[in-house]
């Protein structure tokens, strides 16, 4: 018994949104619903879930644009991102409208998250990292018992994180990542925005940005 995950892509970024749950209680979260909510509602009806709590990694459109309007559908609360990445919050609105995603509910977050809180879903305890760098207020979760990491996007499958987007920076994403990720240990399985999952020992590996013999 433990934790479970569905990746469901959504959005034309395809963006990999994901309901994590209790294997034990059938309760769970959706991370990062950017868009396509009648999806991640079928997904989450087929699992036989009950969502408790929508996590977000950051603010920028694809990841979060869906989370006001799922949050009023499903009477739950908002947790995340870290305070930093207000400004991305309050422009979703404006943001999805220029962008063609369709209207975005405005939100504020029931709770921001920081380096070192931890967040509860049903039995579940997922330890919060401020990874900074792809936007200032990233944040990653990470369930130690199933060595998973979901990263948004700090990292990705032989890449990492663009950082030419208002907030980002390129040295403080490269920090992050070997600062707050490669610590958590090599045998951790990671969850990226977009793409496939990976592992940090093939990223450290691999990786032609961040990887040990860059």
């Amino acid at each position: 018994m433990g934790l479970k995950g569905q990746i469901v892509p959504v959005t034309p970024f395809q963006q990999n949104c994901s309901i994590i749950w209790s294997e034990a209680t059938m309760t769970g979260a959706v991370i990062d619903p950017g868009g396509d909510l009648p999806r991640i509602l079928a997904a989450v009806g087929q699992a036989g879930v009950a969502v408790e709590k929508i996590l977000l990694t950051h603010g920028h459109v694809d990841h979060a644009a869906g989370a006001g309007a799922l949050a009023e559908q499903l009477g739950v609360p908002i947790e995340g991102p870290h305070e930093a990445d207000r400004f991305l919050i309050e422009g979703l609105p404006e943001q999805a409208e220029q962008l063609g995603f369709g209207p975005a509910l405005a939100f504020e977050p029931a709770r921001w998250l920081d380096e070192g809180d931890e967040v509860t879903v049903s039995d579940l305890v997922l330890e919060v990292r401020h990874c900074p760098g792809h936007t200032p207020g990233h944040v990653i979760f990470f369930h130690r018992p199933s060595n998973l990491a979901v990263v948004g996007d700090v990292l990705f499958q032989g890449s990492v994180g663009r950082t030419d987007l208002p907030g980002g920076d390129h040295a403080a994403l490269i920090r992050s990542i070997r600062t707050r990720l490669w610590p958590l240990g090599s045998d951790i399985t990671f969850l990226p925005g977009h793409g496939p999952m990976s592992t940090f020992a093939a990223e450290r590996a691999g990786n032609p940005f961040v990887g040990d013999g860059v």
